[in-house]
């Protein structure tokens, strides 16, 4: 139908430009953002999952680092107890060599003042090892290792993913062993003791040995109780990356415009863009053909 007032094909070629454009729209917004979903609009669903797996992976970002923290904090413990161990080791040998009848008193007292010397640097690790400005291996509860409820690790994104571990036992075998083998040794100040020692002289220095060997095996014990410990949390990191790593690729996969089908998409609106342009100037010319029926 000829009609001055209403243009049907002027309207239709109009609807299908502004629907075209809208398309066209979306996609130029998809591929300058790289993301398929800009707004709740583009697709609710999606984005409700896909900003609960973000959430996850933020979650267990956060866990990996704090499982690496943790590692540190054990190796840091456990460096300190090698020296410790050293140390006693090295106590045990001068007691073994005082106690032998060969040693005068002189040579005992001259032992001793090296006994002394490593009790008071063993008190100076114990009651100043720390990391992050918290001591770690004092006595009398005042330090990470050595808290009665023991140490909790957050390993995940929820808070049900928690693992606690207890060193309070181990530590106090520690701190209770060196005493019995070192009168000196003070390993919750780490103050120097101010009078000499008689460990290693006269009929003492051959019961040191035995407490000294005590020390050595409890040493012993709360490193390798620590080294469990890390390789679990070592464990831990490992599979965290392994379901963040997944975690990631699933919101990817929902969030992530894909480039090839998108570029296919611009062109094919841009191209309906020209054809309907085009058409919508053909439509604009047929009000001329009713006033050539009025010539």
């Amino acid at each position: 139908m000829l009609s001055l007032h209403t243009n049907n094909a002027s309207l239709s070629a109009q609807n299908s430009i502004s629907t075209t454009q809208k398309s066209l729209s979306t996609s130029m917004t998809r591929l300058s953002t790289g993301y398929r979903i800009n707004s709740a609009m583009d697709d609710a669903a999606g984005l409700q999952i896909a900003t609960r797996l973000k959430s996850q992976t933020s979650g267990m970002a956060v866990a990996m680092r704090n499982t690496q923290n943790s590692v540190s904090m054990m190796q840091t413990a456990e460096g300190a107890l090698s020296e410790v161990g050293n140390i006693l080791v090295r106590m045990k040998d001068l007691a073994t060599q005082s106690s032998d009848a060969s040693s005068s008193t002189d040579d005992q007292t001259a032992m001793q003042g090296e006994f002394d010397q490593l009790s008071n640097e063993l008190g100076n690790i114990m009651a100043n090892t720390k990391f992050g400005g918290s001591t770690l291996l004092t006595a009398g509860g005042t330090s990470k290792l050595s808290a009665t409820a023991g140490m909790t690790f957050q390993i995940g994104a929820d808070s049900s993913e928690k693992m606690t571990a207890s060193f309070a036992t181990e530590l106090t075998n520690v701190h209770t062993a060196i005493k019995n083998a070192a009168a000196s040794y003070n390993g919750t100040t780490g103050a120097a003791a101010t009078a000499i020692g008689t460990d290693i002289t006269g009929t003492n220095a051959n019961a040191t040995i035995g407490d000294l060997a005590s020390a050595i095996d409890s040493v012993s014990a709360l490193r390798s109780k620590l080294g469990a410990v890390a390789n679990r949390l070592d464990h831990v990191y490992n599979n965290l990356s392994n379901v963040s790593s997944n975690t990631q690729a699933a919101a990817g996969r929902i969030m992530d415009v894909d480039f090839a089908t998108e570029s296919s998409s611009m062109t094919s609106n841009q191209m309906l863009m020209q054809a309907g342009t085009a058409m919508l100037k053909q439509t604009n010319s047929m009000s001329s053909m009713v006033m050539s029926l009025l010539q």
